[in-house]
């Protein structure tokens, strides 16, 4: 690496660490205390919501009623966002006069923004009006990751509680854990960086596209819109969905490197402040700090190999007489290169982001390989907005089970015991993730209907197909992008797995959250294993790893693996 990259990627995780303990703070007082942040500003705000919405916070709820508030939600919001997209035509702000979004299209970016997955099968600025930009899929930018926090928040209520016996197993209120998450989390933020976004050129209007002259005489259409809006909360709740069709890699969206910094912090800020809110609410802060280190290594190790592949030549390349020195710049801007690019699609993958300022498809076959595991290790590197950290949880659980195997005693975690309830609950967690995308990446790869979208054969084209299932039940929303996507068979199949991938791995992870509130909390004995330190951080990687590997090693095998050595004998996909 070169000494710009490692500065680069050292004021990356300084940005990073130096804000954890301040938002996480924040997070802390917003949901766990009576002291909420900026009372007189956004206190009214919030009364207003509740009046408005019927909802009254004290009324806490069970781990089922949190789950039916949260399913009846999301299926309300992708109806509404369906009913946009299949009536744009008739509505206003369209300036463009774009036509009805199919039925199969519109499901699965319906089902896409609904699970903060984001995933594109159109191209933004062809297919949407800005009022279904805006109205439809920018409210899902704000709500789904609301949704997100809040059965974080929920999961570690369940952990950290410490109640009587005959006291109500309540989890919170949903609906004002949404509300607050919008009010003084994702509002306020996305607000001043969406600000400090049109202050470096990201643009901001409702004009139609112009069409202008370029420098050859041709004539070009130049796409316009509210982007700067979106683009914050894009980033801020790794949501992804980029107002153009090549995402963070626009000028529009992205037009510089100090721009581009700010978008790595937005992704990952929120996620690493929730790991310091879990820490306060389990009465001990090294508890988050021992998460957020497990999260910080898997980053790390992930950043420098993909460093690493994309410095080198292109395979398809690397046999002409060029000027290598700049390593694989095939889909990567000129004014990113290869560091700035490896680093975000490093970042965009842990974090469940999938915005994209390089196209994964052109990197080297190692380098695509980064992302692709960095998604089916269970986005828990930092992961989505309250996605990464409850699902980190459930590795942690895993852990503490593992650990009272070797000692030989019932596992215990923050005084509480983990049971065969918890157990099964943890287990169908794991096991949904892989039987989604091995299952429907299997089937794409033998049918017509998924082989042929393709645009690459061999094992580029089986990680084409891998990809896109990865990432739509990762709630990841990045691409291989050679895969056409924008067909019934997959929008379908996509929209499917995205729901799954959302929402049967949700309800296990609330399901050991009502399990775990109501337990009897013993103190910590001679053979209880502490959670909150070095050692457990090394056996929360290893079980992270461990679990991804023997899950998806075999399917990586026949796709990035294999062509990485078949490009080294000469053979290139």
């Amino acid at each position: 690496m070169t000494l710009a990259a490692w500065g680069q990627l050292a004021l990356f995780i300084a940005l990073v660490l130096l804000t954890t303990k301040p938002l996480g703070a924040f997070m802390h007082r917003v949901f766990e205390t009576d002291r909420r942040p900026l009372p007189r500003v956004l206190g009214p705000l919030e009364r207003f919501l509740f009046r408005l919405s019927g909802v009254d916070p004290s009324q806490e709820q069970t781990w089922v009623r949190y789950t039916g508030s949260l399913l009846i939600f999301s299926l309300f919001s992708l109806l509404v966002t369906y009913a946009i997209l299949r009536l744009q035509h008739l509505l206003p702000l369209n300036p463009q006069k774009f036509g009805a979004v199919d039925p199969a299209l519109a499901f699965n970016t319906s089902a896409s923004f609904t699970t903060n997955t984001n995933w594109q099968a159109y191209t933004g600025e062809a297919t949407m009006s800005y009022l279904s930009q805006m109205a439809g899929l920018a409210w899902h930018n704000f709500i789904s990751a609301a949704a997100g926090i809040a059965v974080a928040i929920a999961l570690a209520r369940g952990l950290t509680r410490r109640r009587p016996p005959d006291a109500p197993r309540t989890l919170g209120n949903f609906w004002a854990d949404v509300i607050r998450s919008t009010v003084y989390v994702l509002l306020p933020l996305s607000l001043v960086f969406g600000l400090v976004l049109v202050s470096q050129g990201v643009i901001q209007n409702l004009s139609a596209y112009r069409e202008v002259t370029t420098v050859e005489g041709a004539k070009q259409v130049v796409a316009l819109g509210p982007v700067a809006s979106q683009e914050a909360i894009k980033e801020l709740g790794t949501n992804g969905g980029g107002f153009f069709n090549v995402n963070s890699a626009h000028p529009f969206e992205n037009p510089s490197p100090f721009t581009n910094l700010v978008e790595l912090w937005l992704i990952f800020a929120i996620p690493a402040g929730l790991t310091y809110t879990y820490g306060r609410m389990a009465r001990d802060s090294r508890q988050g700090w021992a998460i957020l280190a497990a999260m910080a290594v898997l980053f790390l190790g992930g950043a420098l190999v993909a460093h690493w592949a994309e410095a080198k030549p292109n395979q398809g390349l690397a046999s002409l007489v060029l000027d290598h020195r700049a390593g694989n710049m095939e889909g990567k801007e000129v004014r990113f290169g290869t560091a700035a690019s490896a680093l975000f699609a490093t970042v965009t993958t842990d974090a469940s982001c999938g915005a994209v300022n390089s196209m994964h498809d052109s990197f080297n076959p190692l380098g695509g390989l980064v992302p692709l595991v960095n998604i089916q290790l269970g986005e828990v590197i930092f992961g989505g907005v309250g996605a990464g950290l409850y699902g980190m949880l459930i590795f942690v659980v895993l852990s503490v089970f593992i650990a009272g195997l070797m000692v030989g005693r019932t596992p215990e975690y923050l005084g509480k015991k983990i049971e065969s309830r918890e157990m099964k609950l943890a287990m169908l967690y794991v096991l949904i993730f892989p039987l989604i995308i091995l299952g429907f990446t299997a089937w794409a790869s033998v049918t017509q209907w998924g082989t042929s979208s393709l645009n690459n054969a061999g094992p580029h084209g089986l990680s084409e197909i891998l990809y896109a299932f990865t990432s739509g039940t990762g709630n990841n929303g990045s691409a291989f992008a050679g895969l056409n996507a924008n067909t019934p068979w997959y929008t379908t199949l996509l929209g499917l797995a995205m729901l799954t991938g959302r929402f049967l791995m949700i309800i296990p992870a609330l399901g050991i959250a009502g399990s775990m509130v109501g337990k009897k909390v013993v103190p910590p004995g001679p053979g209880t294993f502490p959670t909150n330190g070095p050692l457990f951080t090394f056996l929360l990687v290893s079980v992270v790893l461990i679990v991804g590997a023997l899950t998806f090693f075999p399917a990586l095998s026949l796709g990035p693996i294999v062509e990485h050595f078949a490009g080294l004998a000469g053979k290139v996909y």
